[in-house]
Formats: structure tokens, sequence, C-alpha cells
């Protein structure tokens, strides 16, 4: 399970992205991180697109919950998801199958 933080707005957790895969789909934690393949190239904000709406989709939130705090040029993004605890987090995550 990656790791995932409460703020004051929602909580926070980490993301390694592999963008240019087959198809865009959860696969599994990497180093305390979510790891999500990303069937999008990482040009021009495709990728980050991608993986807020994918995001958005699987845990059954609006895309404006999903803000992508650092990161957006690189592998490792940092996520923020208002107005959900971490452990409602967590339990959504635990809902999407074996991370």
């Amino acid at each position: 399970m990656p790791r995932i933080e409460d703020t004051s707005g929602g909580a926070e957790f980490e993301v390694k992205v592999v963008p240019g895969s087959s198809r865009t789909k959860i696969a599994g934690e990497y180093d305390g991180r979510l790891k999500v393949n990303i069937a999008a190239p990482p040009e021009k904000g495709k990728a980050n697109k991608t993986l807020v709406k994918f995001l958005a989709e699987t845990l059954a939130l609006r895309k404006n919950d999903i803000t992508i705090i650092r990161g957006a040029a690189s592998a490792v993004k940092r996520i923020r998801v208002s107005g959900v605890s971490a452990k409602a987090l967590a339990e959504k995550l635990k809902n999407m199958g074996p991370i």
C-alpha cells in the first residue's frame, strides 16, 4: 500500500508513472508509491492529463479533486486528493485490487 498522508485539504501520496505503456493501469506499488502505467507519451502534459483522468475515474472522484502538486515533469509525482482523508483514500485504493 502506498504511503498516504492527511493534509489540511485532503490527502497526498506519491505516484511512479511509466508513460508510453501499452495501456493505462495500476501496476502495483514501487518503493512506497503507487505505480501507474500510462498509455500516453510524456510530452506536452499528455501523460499528466491521462494520469489525473485515470485516477479520478478509478477512485470515483472528479478530475478537479486531483492535483499534481510536485513532479509534473518527473516520473515521480506528488498527488493531492481534495476532500478525502488518508484513511478513506487508502480504503478506495485497497478496493481496487492487489497493490
